[in-house]
């Protein structure tokens, strides 16, 4: 079974960046496709970034366009969210999800496309 877990979230003012981590118990993760998910109180769990089975491939939510980036490091079986520009609406529980798509370039972007999911870790800006 895949496990996930996140860190790297934190407190922070507007305009500053954090790093996201999502590690994963499992050596064969370059097998899957990772995306971030992030959950505000009072809004539904929403898309934010997704990363290829290859890597090759990214996708983002246009809110964050510009600002996020997702990137893979596989010798560490581990994805990365990098988040600069940080804005006040960007507060939510950041949640990593994997999952192994036929294409090796596709980039899930559906929360139900995802059958592993990690706790998460909560990202707070303040302005």
């Amino acid at each position: 079974q895949v496990q996930l877990v996140e860190s790297g979230g934190g407190s922070v003012q507007a305009g500053g960046s954090l790093s996201l981590s999502c590690a994963a118990s499992i050596r064969t993760f370059s097998n899957y496709a990772v995306g971030w998910f992030r959950h505000a109180p009072g809004k539904e769990r929403e898309f934010v970034a997704a990363i290829s089975r290859s890597g090759t491939n990214t996708a983002y939510e246009d809110s964050v366009k510009g600002r996020f980036t997702i990137s893979r490091e596989k010798a560490k079986n581990t994805v990365y969210l990098q988040l600069n520009s940080l804005k006040p609406e960007d507060t939510a529980v950041y949640y990593c999800a994997a999952d192994r798509p036929f294409s090796g370039l596709y980039t899930p972007t559906g929360r139900a496309e995802y059958e592993h999911w990690g706790q998460g870790t909560q990202v707070t800006v303040s302005s």
